[in-house]
């Protein structure tokens, strides 16, 4: 199975007037909460993601104390320190996070406010993530709904809803629909963002792969190949979005076959992933798997057999 790529829907940022509102003393501490969350968003983009929770964790603190617990700064610093724990296999506690950043959003900013639906969106991904569809379908179409009222039917939000949406039917087999949501999604991007932009590729990345879930090799591998140079153009050699590029060149090369071409990207996905998420992250475990199959397919046993140990003693933990 390919990794399909779920895209975020933006939150929207509380105006500084607001925000900066309490006193020279409070100014200063949230200025450095500030600070923390873009050092935070740098450190992010090159996928470190361990890096980057203590930063988050520390203005989140701030944000908390000069702000109160229920401000949509808040909000979203927890919506992002959430987002840090699914991308570490931390589930449980990214779930409580989220949802308590959907609550806040709810209250203070109502019921169809932009962070409102991107809180949605990141709840129903959690969801989806685990499998469990029945949860997170609603969520989706309640964010595809708001944003499509909210910030209009060609923003790149209602395209990340559309694709998210697109993905979860592509995981229950329903192709049918998931095609047209997927190719609308792509249409938006190109025209709003260009034809070199990470999200398009992501998109790119999932049309793709619903070709190749159907068989459609021809049609799924030169979607994969231009995600996957948009992507090391855009986020670097070494970033996990580029290592999920071409675990899914090589699931496709494996499909058919065509180990010598599968192999050799199913090891640069691992080394990338190894060094973004660290050695016992679920994606790694992924990963491994695959790459045992090929040695199987091509007579290396014993190697296989290494690797399939170190995959079920990472599942293990998680």
């Amino acid at each position: 199975m390919y990794f399909a790529r779920a895209l975020p829907v933006g939150l929207v940022a509380t105006p500084p007037s607001i925000a900066l509102a309490q006193g020279s003393r409070a100014d200063d501490e949230l200025a450095e909460a500030q600070r923390l969350n873009q050092e935070a968003a740098a450190i992010r983009s090159s996928g470190k993601f361990s890096e980057v929770v203590p930063l988050v964790q520390r203005a989140l603190a701030i944000q908390e104390k000069i702000q109160g617990p229920e401000h949509p700064d808040v909000a979203a610093s927890l919506d992002t320190l959430a987002g840090l724990y699914r991308d570490q296999g931390k589930y449980a506690g990214a779930e409580l996070l989220y949802r308590r950043a959907l609550a806040i959003g709810e209250k203070v900013l109502g019921p169809e406010h932009p962070s409102v639906a991107a809180s949605l969106n990141n709840l129903a991904g959690l969801y989806h993530a685990q499998g469990k569809y029945g949860q997170a379908e609603p969520l989706y179409q309640r964010a595809l709904a708001i944003g499509e009222k909210t910030v209009g039917p060609g923003h790149p939000n209602v395209a990340a809803s559309l694709n998210n949406l697109a993905l979860l039917y592509i995981a229950q087999n329903k192709y049918a629909e998931a095609e047209p949501l997927q190719r609308r999604a792509l249409a938006i991007q190109e025209k709003a963002l260009g034809p070199e932009h990470p999200d398009l590729a992501a998109s790119l990345n999932n049309l793709a792969g619903l070709y190749h879930a159907q068989g459609k090799y021809a049609e799924a591998e030169p979607r994969y190949r231009r995600a996957l140079a948009i992507r090391e153009k855009a986020l670097g050699p070494e970033h996990p979005a580029v290592a999920e590029s071409l675990y899914d060149l090589a699931e496709l090369y494996h499909a058919q076959g065509k180990h010598g071409q599968a192999e050799p990207r199913y090891r640069r996905a691992l080394a990338i992933l190894e060094k973004a998420l660290g050695p016992e992250h679920p994606d790694v475990a992924t990963v491994l798997e695959n790459l045992a199959v090929v040695l199987r397919k091509t007579n290396r046993t014993a190697e296989a057999k290494e690797i399939e140990a170190r995959a079920r003693t990472i599942k293990t933990k998680h």
